[in-house]
């Protein structure tokens, strides 16, 4: 008599990492309890028997995102460490892409979204800012990397060979002499090689941090 094949072991765990994969195939909109049956390899009924609900997966698949990034060194300047968080978001998130609007929106925190609260907060703290001041830095950052996120995973070429095809595309099909400055802008900047969407990060991060720095010292 042949064996019979074993059973897919199921787990929170299980449920929620095979959740995110799902997600970054199809999006987290088109995730369903049953898709992700399927995508597991088990009855949809049996995922109930590790979470209760589609709401309780979405707070994992938060979560499990926040638990990527890294959190701010503790052996570095605030600037740095704030820096270095940021870079581990933004790398986290081009994985994840469905994260962004989800990342603040959950009513119900887990441990690793608390402590990467934590963490930031701590960090802006010991660099010397105020109570104040930290939070609109916390907000003001996790706007920049937040949005940042979305609008690079939304755009259909960032660089190379691929953007300048495009872009080439779009001045050619623009109308002679209407969009003058679109046009100069494509052929200064998106046509040059080596240009790269995504160094307009790190420069636009320094800005936010030069600035908070600024602040910083007229707190003084």
């Amino acid at each position: 008599m042949s064996a019979r094949p074993a059973r897919t072991r199921l787990s929170p765990a299980r449920v929620i990492t095979g959740a995110v994969d799902l997600a970054d195939d199809i999006g987290v909109d088109a995730v369903t309890i049953r898709r992700l049956a399927d995508h597991l390899g088990v009855k949809p009924m049996s995922i109930y028997h590790h979470v209760a609900s589609k709401d309780e997966i979405i707070d994992g698949m938060v979560e499990a995102v926040f638990a990527e990034i890294a959190l701010p060194s503790d052996d570095a300047d605030w600037r740095t460490a704030i820096r270095g968080r940021c870079a581990s978001a933004r790398v986290v998130l081009a994985r994840h892409p469905w994260a962004p609007p989800l990342m603040d929106s959950r009513i119900s925190p887990g441990p690793a979204q608390l402590r990467q609260h934590d963490a930031v907060i701590g960090a802006l703290l010991a660099g010397g800012l105020s109570f104040s001041l930290a939070a609109h830095a916390y907000a003001i950052l996790d706007a920049f990397v937040y949005g940042f996120a979305l609008q690079e995973a939304s755009m259909p070429a960032t660089g190379g060979d691929e953007l300048a095809t495009l872009a080439t595309d779009i001045v050619a099909a623009l109308p002679a002499d209407e969009y003058p400055n679109f046009a100069a802008f494509a052929t200064h900047v998106a046509l040059q090689p080596g240009y790269d969407f995504g160094a307009s990060f790190d420069f636009g991060l320094g800005l936010i941090l030069d600035g908070l720095e600024a602040a910083r010292r007229a707190e003084r």
